[in-house]
């Protein structure tokens, strides 16, 4: 089993900062890749950003250039920078791993005010 809490979330005027986080405890040695995944209300998870074990990303055309995806790995923890936000990035924010299984994180909302 994979644990994974997510933190960082909040209300941010348009142009604003926040940083993510997404720990990870229990048998995180089957995780092979991390995902960022969005909810924006009334619309269907999306896919934001990747980093796997070997430290390669990538990130949806959206938020190229302005997010970043990170990791500590003595932390265990994942990190979403993501600046030049926007009223259209608003949403419930998903970690997701990628390993012998799939895990999901409780999500955490972040709200752009325009």
């Amino acid at each position: 089993q994979v644990q994974l809490v997510e933190s960082g979330g909040g209300l941010v005027q348009a142009g604003g900062s926040l940083t993510l986080s997404c720990a990870a405890s229990g048998n995180i040695f089957t995780i092979v890749a991390t995902d960022w995944y969005r909810q924006p209300p009334g619309m269907q998870r999306e896919l934001v950003s990747t980093i796997t074990d070997d430290g390669s990303t990538y990130y949806a055309d959206s938020v190229q250039g302005r997010f970043t995806i990170s990791r500590d790995n003595a932390k265990n923890t994942v990190y979403l920078q993501m600046n030049s936000l926007k009223p259209e990035d608003t949403a419930v924010y998903y970690c997701h791993t990628i390993g012998w299984r799939e895990y999901w994180g409780q999500g955490t909302q972040v709200t752009v005010s325009s």
